[in-house]
């Protein structure tokens, strides 16, 4: 868990386990975090504002797919005002940005975000996506900010990656 992307403030784990013609970049989780992160030419950008998923080794009374699917829509539908920006321009309707997985399976290794027995399971993910087509060489600032509304109780999530730099390569 020490190296999920999720926990890494700096960007300093970002290139890891990324495999070209697509990276992914994901928000920090409980707090803003300003990262940093070289990305390779011709390569594409995957981004969650915040994604839900609900699978069987998490909710074992859950039974079926259309169980799980309910439960990803239902803590996905606490986000509110996704918004994401890449150099100061908005980008429009990210609120329809939304979508919904088929069921899949993972595994969860030994040490899991989920804090859960290492095991291989089936969920279904709910979330707001931000798909980036190759950038041309450059620096850029991408701003992902989102509001979570649990029990009448508002959590601003930001996440800053600045310095998102595509190198030049001759």
């Amino acid at each position: 868990m020490d190296k999920n992307p999720s926990y890494d403030d700096r960007g300093i784990y970002c290139s890891g386990n990324q495999k070209a013609p697509v990276w992914f970049l994901t928000l920090s989780i409980g707090h803003p975090a300003t990262r940093s992160c070289y990305i390779p030419e011709n390569t594409a950008l995957l981004a969650t504002l915040l994604n839900s998923e609900c699978s069987y080794a998490e909710y074992a009374n859950l039974t079926n797919e259309f169980e799980l699917r309910e439960c990803a829509r239902e803590q996905q539908d606490h986000v509110v005002s996704p918004m994401a920006s890449i150099n100061g321009i908005e980008i429009p309707n990210f609120e329809n940005y939304r979508i919904q997985t088929h069921l899949f399976s993972f595994t969860l290794p030994v040490n899991n975000i989920l804090d859960l027995l290492a095991q291989t399971t089936q969920p279904v993910s709910d979330g707001n996506w931000l798909f980036l087509k190759p950038l041309p060489r450059g620096n850029y600032e991408l701003i992902l900010i989102i509001l979570v509304i649990i029990l009448d109780h508002p959590l601003h999530l930001q996440g800053l990656w600045v310095g998102i730099i595509v190198p030049h390569t001759d």
